[in-house]
Formats: structure tokens, sequence, C-alpha cells
């Protein structure tokens, strides 16, 4: 969250700002804002590059202790085998992270930000997939408007936007592999800390051999309940300040693995010739297939690179990468090729054989630390991408804490964190070796980046516009190469490659219920939207007090009157003396500026002083604490009331209940006339000439009493309402439906954080209005 929103701007700085406060066409502004460090010098760009590896490359980095015994788990037969899984190794690296990663996904950033949910909102802001209608009007006119002439691929790309848009079947497949790839993460999240935790302890044994494994999966478990209870204090700590225990890590690995080439093999070298792959597979046939699942986590952890690009930049990665990841784990899986050519009979325990004696305690202890790491850049990236998903109302209500005042990414959910710390202890004390663990864990890795090609490939299409050989060319390519892997690790389904499957398909589950009821609680509630000529008949009643203060009641719509404040009304009847109808809507970018926070119109005659007011945020934005919410949101009023002449306000019987966006008819546009961007695609509003100079029907002098009144009413008190809701399936809904609905969504919503506490509203200024809504 911007640090702008602590110290609310005033009226007179924020006039030099240029006006955001049109409902109509502002609303789905898309702020470009620059990715984080994404013009620094050199210098910048170096310090980037240093910290990223101690943030991103820990999980990567670390595959080295555990891939030659996932790949081997029966023993080497031939010594042949060793150059043709280090050729595999190496090509892997080279293919997936390298080529598709560093060069080419990683330019497919969301204002800066990466991750399955960027691709997503990515893909949503060039076609409207979203299941909830909470776009605006001026969505539809991107359609019919492009500022590139005419070509086979904007053709294309036109094509594929009607496709996506027309088709709810499509609709629903890229929100379903959206939570999928999320849900994967997250089991990602939960089996990192196990497999890298596990694999460096279990090298004490090479001083201790009477160490059973019972007790090693013991020494294990203390580490891992420190790991998640300190994800408390943010990746921004905990995180930032280990990049230099990964640097010796690499520095380690790399001289470790050229002592070893040097020493036992330096022909091992001639594992750069691919043609030792297909040597391999001629020999060994199916069980060079089946060893793939272990080959694969040569790998893990890259999708890390991309979900935390917010945090750096893409220079940064790529030199990092290039520079010091690449090269440095290449030689440790060469030196350990090299070392098992010589000595096939140690592949168990491959990387903690290997080592030269003296360095043992200090690469054993450095171990340790790096596996805390790669642990903590898995959990800090599943905070993330949870929050992004919290945002787009894809999971349900928990408390996202903001870890760092200087980076927006960094998250943390304490019921999340809890569950997957839990989860992780289970699994260890469960599995209790890393190579049924290494089974799960390679599901979940392939099929992250299966889903990640596959949004690639749209985004390729609609927003790069790219050539058609080339897309053709990443999509066989990537997605054959995932899919042998995928099918080599699900052979090994019932050897622990069952768990991330059961994982997936429970967070799966609880994803779309809560997404099904909130998508159908928002059309419920915009099918039975207020009149505004109901309300003003409503106010002019001679029992509905006005009462002092500022009123907000909350709701998920963007247009239109809940029907929580009919009941509001008729069972209180009293409104207060400023009220507002307020929502919280997430857009599909990463930030939104404060200055562009709010938008605001006037509904109903000036003098009942109703407003509609949305408040935007991106799917990384924190939500303000209710003060600085509060006092922010007076100042952006107050701003709306002095330039109201540039806008049309609502009118008694002008609403158009029946449509979905709310917008008057016959409403003229904002006079700002220069092009508004409009989900990334820009639409061009109409000048309103007429409208400049002259301040509508008011004086200056009513527009200053209408100011203070504001600050008056502040002063006596905010007070927040919000509908709550009882959900419940219709009478003639399918049993399925029922259990959905009436069981599961309202188990969920019992047992998770209230609105009132995510929005963190004082429980002295909440007043809840209960509403039953029959979907």
């Amino acid at each position: 969250m911007s640090l702008e929103v602590e110290n609310p701007p005033s009226i007179e700085t924020t006039k030099r700002l240029e006006r955001q406060d049109s409902l109509i066409g502002d609303a789905e502004k898309v702020s470009n804002i620059k990715g984080h460090g994404s013009e620094g010098n050199w210098t910048q760009v170096l310090h980037l590059a240093f910290q990223s590896i101690g943030i991103i490359y820990g999980d990567v980095g670390t595959s080295p202790l555990y891939c030659y015994s996932s790949t081997f788990p029966n023993g080497v037969k031939d010594k042949d085998d060793i150059l043709g899984v280090l050729s595999l190794i190496l090509y892997t690296l080279i293919l997936i992270p390298m080529i598709k990663y560093v060069f080419i996904v990683l330019y497919a950033d969301d204002n800066g930000d990466g991750g399955t949910f960027a691709l997503y909102s990515l893909i949503s802001r060039y076609s409207k997939i979203r299941l909830i209608p909470n776009q605006q009007a001026e969505d539809s006119m991107v359609s019919n408007y492009s500022i590139e002439s005419p070509s086979l691929t904007l053709k294309r790309a036109q094509w594929l936007k009607e496709k996506l848009e027309s088709s709810k079947a499509a609709k629903i497949a890229l929100f379903t592999i959206t939570i999928l790839g999320t849900s994967m993460v997250m089991g990602d999240g939960t089996l990192t800390p196990a497999i890298s935790v596990l694999s460096a302890v279990s090298g004490i044994k090479e001083k201790v051999p009477s160490l059973t494994e019972t007790q090693i999966v013991w020494i294990s478990v203390p580490i891992l309940l420190m790991l998640f209870s300190v994800q408390r204090f943010g990746t921004d700590k905990v995180g930032y300040s280990f990049a230099p225990i990964i640097s010796v890590w690499f520095v380690l690995i790399a001289g470790i693995g050229m002592y070893n080439i040097v020493v036992y093999e330096i022909a091992i070298l001639r594992a750069f010739n691919p043609m030792h792959i297909l040597y391999y597979f001629s020999r060994n046939g199916k069980e060079a297939w089946i060893s793939l699942g272990g080959a694969i986590l040569c790998v893990t952890g890259t999708e890390g690179m991309y979900a935390d690009l917010g945090h750096f930049n893409i220079t940064a990665i790529q030199i990092s990468f290039n520079g010091v990841l690449f090269p440095s784990v290449a030689l440790c899986y060469m030196g350990q090729a090299a070392y098992l050519r010589k000595f096939p009979e140690d592949v168990a325990d491959t990387f903690y054989r290997s080592l030269p004696a003296p360095l043992f305690w200090p690469t054993f202890t450095v171990a340790i630390l790096s596996a805390i790491i790669a642990s903590q850049a898995m959990l800090s990236g599943a905070f993330a991408i949870l929050s992004k998903a919290l945002s787009l109302g894809c999971f349900p209500r928990v408390r996202v804490i903001h870890t760092s005042k200087h980076h927006q990414g960094q998250v943390y959910i304490p019921e999340v964190n809890f569950l997957m710390g839990l989860a992780s202890v289970i699994i260890t004390i469960t599995f209790r070796t890393t190579t049924e663990i290494g089974n799960a864990y390679g599901i979940c890795v392939v099929t992250v980046f299966s889903i990640t090609t596959h949004l690639m490939t749209i985004v390729m299409l609609l927003v790069w516009k790219k050539n058609i050989i080339f897309i053709l060319l990443f999509y066989v390519v990537f997605s054959s190469i995932e899919w042998i892997y995928l099918s080599s690790i699900l052979s090994k389904f019932i050897q622990g490659g069952y768990l991330p499957f059961c994982f997936s398909l429970v967070l799966m589950a609880l994803m779309v219920t809560w997404h099904y009821v909130h998508v159908m609680k928002y059309w419920y509630e915009l099918d039975h939207i207020v009149p505004i000529d109901e309300v003003t008949a409503l106010l002019e009643k001679h029992n509905v007090q006005r009462i002092p203060g500022v009123g907000l009641l909350y709701s998920e719509l963007v247009q239109g009157i809940p029907p929580v404040f009919l009941r509001l009304v008729q069972k209180i009847p009293s409104v207060h003396s400023i009220f507002l109808f307020m929502s919280i809507k997430h857009l599909p970018i990463p930030h939104v500026a404060p200055v562009e926070r709010f938008v605001f119109r006037q509904v109903g005659p000036r003098e009942h002083r109703m407003f509609r007011c949305v408040a935007r945020y991106g799917y990384t934005d924190e939500v303000e604490d209710s003060g600085h919410f509060a006092r922010f949101l007076a100042e952006r009023l107050k701003m709306f009331i002095e330039d109201e002449n540039a806008f049309e306000v609502e009118k008694p019987g002008n609403e158009d209940a029946n449509s979905p966006t709310g917008v008057l008819e016959g409403q003229t546009m904002p006079r700002k006339s220069a092009r508004s961007v409009i989900h990334s695609e820009e639409v061009i509003e109409p000048p309103m000439s007429n409208h400049v100079g002259r301040i509508s029907s008011y004086s200056l002098q009513t527009i200053e009493e209408e100011k203070q009144l504001i600050d008056a009413e502040m002063k006596r008190g905010v007070v927040y309402l919000m509908g709550s809701a009882n959900v419940i399936a219709g009478p003639e809904s399918p049993a399925l439906k029922v259990v959905v609905v009436d069981y599961v969504y309202s188990f969920v919503r019992r047992n998770l954080a209230e609105g009132h506490k995510v929005l963190s509203i004082p429980k002295d200024q909440l007043l809840k209005v209960g509403i039953t809504y029959e979907i």
C-alpha cells in the first residue's frame, strides 16, 4: 500500500492533480505505475540482482540435495546412466527456467507483477472473462477501438477476444486452471519446507550413522515449526537478510562441483552433448521415462522467479540467474555426477558423500540455512498469490497482514500459515523420506509449469499479438516437454503423487464454492436493486429522520442501491446526514495510486446529500485502516463537491434498474476529453466543452458550506453499516446446490474472519443489518 494514504493529501495538493472522480470512465483506469526498479541504473540493477539471490533462488539452488536420489530410487544400474541423467538435468535447466521463464515468461508482467493470477488479470483486462459483472459499460467500447492499423495479428486477437467473451465455458475453464495453479502453488509451499529441511538434516547421518530415520524426522520437525512461526515477521526481515547466506551456498556448491570434476572425472563435461539423453532412454526404456519424475526436481522453485517479479525487475533476474544460479547449480550437478561415476553405490546420499571432509560441517550448516530460506521464498509466494485470489473474490475472507512498508507484495496470512505449517509437519512425519515427498512435489511443479504455458499462449495471442509461428513453437515445445514430465510423475501416483491432487481438490472445492456463491450473491443484489425514485420517496416520509454523522453502507455492488438499504430504513427509520453507498472494488491490476482511489456519483437530489462511492484497489494493495480511510474519503468527497460541475448527477427515474452497469440514460461523459485507459485499452471520451467554466446550480458559497458540513459531520462520527447476508439455496434448488450453499459455504463463512475484521472497522462504529438472500 502506498504510504501516501497514511497522510491524506489536502484539497490544495490534490487540485494540482488530474481529476479522477468520474464513475463512468475512470473506474477501470489502469495505473501506469512502473515496476520496482524498472528504470534504475546499473548500480541499482546489480543491487536488485544480489537481493534476488536470497529471495527467489533458495528452492532451485537446494535441489542438488535430493535430485539424484529421487531420480535413482533403486540405485544406479549402469554408470553411463549417470551421464544421461546429467545431460537430462542440464537441458531441463536450460529449456524451462532459462529459455522459457527468464527470456520469455518474465516479459508477461502485469504492471511489474508476475505469477498465475497476474497472467489471469492481464487477460481479463483485454477480454471480459471475469464471472462477476462489475465491469463498467465503457469496457464494451474496447471491441470497436484500436490504435493499431488493421493487420492479421490484430484480427486474430480480436477474434480470440470475442470468443472468450461470448463463451461461458471458456471463462470457467480459464478460472478453473487459474485456481488449479494457485492450489498447486499452495501445495508447493507446503511440500518445499518438508523436502528441503528433511534432505538437509539427513546429511548429519554421515557423521552420526547411529541416527535412525525416525530421529532424523523428529530433528526436522522443530526446524519446520520454527520456520512457520517466524513467518509473521515477513519476507522483508526473514528473506532479504539471507542473500549473503545463499550467495555463500552457491559459492560452496560451485567450488565443490569443480573440485569433484577435477578429482574424479573431467570427461563428465561430455554431458553437454544431448545425444546422451537418447542413449539413456534407448538403454532403459520405461525405467528412464519413470526416472523423469526425479529429474524434474532440478527446477523446483522456478515459478518463484516469475511470482516474485514485482520485488525486482527482469534485468536483475536475468543477471542473477545466468551469472550466479545456473553456473553454480550446473557445476554442482556435474561434480556429483563425476563422483557417482566412481562411487555409484552412494547415490542415495550423493550430495553429502561427495563433499571433501574438511568442508562437511560448514556445508551442512549452510545447507540447513539454505533449506529454510528456500522454504521462506515459496511460503511468501504462496501468501502473495492467495492475497490476489482474495481480491478477485476467489477465496474466503481471511486477514491479510502486510509485513513490509516498503514492499507491497510481502504479506502474511495467519490462518493459512497455520494450516500449511500443520500440513508440512504431518507430511514430514508420515512420508519420512524425500523420495515419496519428491513424487508429490514434482506433480505440483510440472502442473504449474503447464498452466503457465497455456495462459502465456493466450497472452501471446491476445495481448502481445505475436507471429503465429512463434506462438505455435512456444506452445508445442514447452507443452510437449511438460506433458512428458507430467506423465512420468503420474506413474508414481500411489507412491506419494496422490497427495497434491487431494490437497488441490480440497482447496479448489473451497475456492469454487466461495466464488460461486459470491457471484450468485452479486447477481441477486443486482436483480433486486432499489430504484432511486423509491429511495427518494422513502426519505421524504416524515418518519425517516436525518441523524448527525456520516454513514457508510458497504455493498459489493458498484452500481444501484443494494436491497439491504431498504431493509435498514424500514427497520430503523433514520439516515445519517451524509450517507455513502460504499463499494470496495479490486481492479485486475497490481496497484491503484491513492489519488485514483475513489470515484463518486451523487444519488438523488442534492439536498439529500447521498453519494455512491467506489474505492478501487489493485490486487496487491492493502485496504487502509478505518481512520485513514475515513479521512482520505472525506478529502476526496469535498473535492468531488467542489468540482461537481464536471458531472451529471443521478436524478429520480433516470437510472435503468435492469442495466448491469447503472449508466444513466443520456448521461454526459466527464469533462476529461483525453483518452481514458480502460482495461489496458483506450477509449476516446467525448469532450464536455459546454460544461467548462460554470458551477452547475451551486454558488461558490454553497460549495464551501457543503465542505464545512462534511467536516462537521466527520467530527460527529462515522458509522460503518454492513449487510450480514445469510445466503441460502432457493426452494427448488437441486440437492448439490443445497449442500454447497447451505452447508459448505455457511460453514466456511462462520469459521473465517468477518468483513469488518478484514477492513479493520472498530466494533463501536459498526452496525450490522441482517438480511437473507435466496439464490
